[in-house]
């Protein structure tokens, strides 16, 4: 049978964390935790993001088009039916998206 060379454990006074130790190394695993989340969260979004870029692209076109003023016209016309969701037709809707994605990149580029 092997013997236990280690020495036992001495806990010296001089050698004990100060409680400001503690208190940071506690916050800093905080910022750890609440940061590796959020750089996840990021991840995940940015991947839907990626994964959606075609079709933002044909709405964008589609926005900026002839065919776009043409449903507008005909929904203003009540051409279209009434129970049809049309949140692409407002005015503002994606204007406020392409708008807001805009602004969402350049802050992305301003971290790097």
């Amino acid at each position: 049978m092997m013997q236990d060379l280690r020495q036992p454990d001495i806990i010296n006074e001089d050698a004990k964390a100060s409680e400001s130790q503690i208190a940071r190394i506690y916050r800093m695993e905080e910022i750890l935790d609440k940061s590796s989340k959020a750089v996840r969260d990021l991840q995940e979004a940015l991947n839907r993001y990626i994964a959606l870029e075609e079709e933002i692209r044909e709405l964008e076109l589609y926005y900026a088009g002839r065919q776009w003023q043409k449903d507008f016209a005909d929904d203003e016309a009540g051409k279209l039916p009434r129970d049809l969701k049309r949140g692409v037709l407002s005015e503002d809707a994606v204007y406020d998206f392409l708008t807001l994605r805009d602004e969402v990149i350049s802050k992305y580029k301003e971290l790097l």
